[in-house]
Parts: C-alpha cells; sequence; structure tokens
C-alpha cells in the first residue's frame, strides 16, 4: 500500500541559520520570511539543531539574576535557559538535538513525531542526513485533501484486490469527506479486521464506518476445532 511522503509535501527552500549566525540575522529571517523557526546546520549541511520563535523570546525577555544563576547550577533545563538569555549565536540560541523527520518517513509517521514531541515542524532529511527540506503541520494536512474518489481507488486496488485477493465488487466501498464505508460479505473473520486496519491506515482517510459480514470466524480454529473450505471440513493430517 502506498503512502504520501514527507518528501512529498515538503518546502524544499528552506531558510536555515550557521551555528555562528547573528542573534539579530535569526529575528530578521523569521520576521522577513514570515516563518516561526529554522533548522541551524554545520558546514556538512547537517542540522545541529532548531530556533523558534520561543527561543528568541525567552531570550528578549529573560533577566538573569541571582536566583536564575543558582537554578543554572541544580538543572540541566535551567542551565539550558540561561545560555539562551546570553546568547549571540544561532548556536547559543538553538534547541538541540533537534527533532527531525526523513524524506522517505510517511506523512503519518512525521505527524506522530511531531504529536510525541510537541514541535510544529520538522527539519527533513535525505539518506545522508543532510538537510534537504522543511515539513510543518500545515504541510501534513494536506493530506486530508484528498479527494474521495482517488481515496476509494486506493481502498479497492490496494486493500480489496491485491491485499485479500477479493473481486473488485465483492465489498462496496462509499468515501464521503475522508469517511470511508465498508459494505458487504467476506468469507472470513480475519479478511474484516484486515480489510477495517488497512483502510483506516490509508493516507486521507478520516473514519471507517464498518459494515462488513463474515461466514466463517476463523480466530476460533485456533482451539482445535477442525477447518473447513467452502463449508466442507479439511480432514487432512495435521503434523
Amino acid at each position: 500500500m502506498m503512502h504520501n511522503k514527507v518528501g512529498s509535501v515538503m518546502t524544499t527552500d528552506v531558510v536555515h541559520a550557521d551555528y555562528g549566525t547573528p542573534f539579530k540575522e535569526v529575528a530578521r529571517m523569521l520576521a522577513d520570511r514570515r516563518i516561526s523557526g529554522l533548522p541551524v546546520i554545520d558546514e556538512d549541511d547537517k542540522v545541529i539543531g532548531v530556533i523558534s520563535e520561543t527561543d528568541l523570546v525567552a531570550r528578549q525577555a529573560a533577566t538573569p539574576g541571582r536566583h536564575g544563576r543558582r537554578l543554572a547550577r541544580l538543572t540541566r533545563g535551567a542551565r539550558r535557559q540561561t545560555a539562551k538569555v546570553h546568547a549571540r549565536t544561532a548556536g547559543q540560541l538553538m534547541t538541540r538535538p533537534p527533532v527531525t523527520s526523513h524524506a522517505d518517513d510517511t506523512i503519518a509517521e512525521a505527524a506522530r513525531t511531531m504529536a510525541r514531541r510537541q514541535v510544529e515542524r520538522l527539519p527533513v532529511l535525505d539518506e545522508a542526513d543532510r538537510l534537504v527540506g522543511i515539513v510543518t503541520r500545515r504541510d501534513l494536512l494536506q493530506v486530508f485533501l484528498r479527494p474521495d474518489a482517488e481515496i476509494r481507488t486506493e481502498v479497492i486496488e490496494d486493500v480489496l484486490v491485491d491485499t485479500l485477493g477479493l473481486p473488485p465488487r465483492a465489498v462496496d466501498v462509499f468515501v464521503v469527506e475522508g469517511v470511508v464505508t465498508l459494505t458487504g460479505h467476506v468469507e472470513r473473520k480475519s479478511e474484516k479486521s484486515v480489510a477495517l486496519l488497512m483502510t483506516a491506515r490509508i493516507d486521507g482517510v478520516v473514519g471507517v464506518v464498518d459494515e462488513l459480514t463474515y461466514r466463517l470466524d476463523d480466530a476460533r480454529l485456533r482451539t482445535g476445532e477442525p477447518q473447513t473450505r467452502h463449508g466442507v471440513a479439511d480432514d487432512r493430517p495435521r503434523r
């Protein structure tokens, strides 16, 4: 089954900074390009950190005092925050290690990374871990703009025909606003489970409505009941 890759939705014209890029230049790049963050790279185009608007605001707003310096000696997070207060370059201001994605990752994988790490953008790397793009939450939302007809075709061809080996019209597939309804009859319960699971994983699917029935609960065969094929018991000796 084909899933859209991060490389298909990423922005390739990436605004980035070097370790020594001055603080004010970073702020100017964010303002001029109307972006909320950017990656910091080294001389080999490897991403070494990420800067967000939050980092710049923290730099401007914080005024370290005795309490700040004492706290910096106690916790790693406080030490990092105090360092940002005095940051003059991108390298001193950035957050590291960076949270990244690869161009051949699926959009679903990138979305899970964003949600888990609570970030709004991911620098995108190639096979050699060099920066080739950047993807934002808005970019990932493009997957939900897939036409219903395109989703329906993928369900029929990839799930029902290629994976389950069913005739194209064995199951009726209806897609409305990304919600897929599967209606019809399959031979085994396991086929129903596969159909529902794989359909739910297709890019652009918002939800799956189950209206499938089945003849044989093949999960019960593991309890020692004889397996049947088309209603006839299979009495062949088991090894």
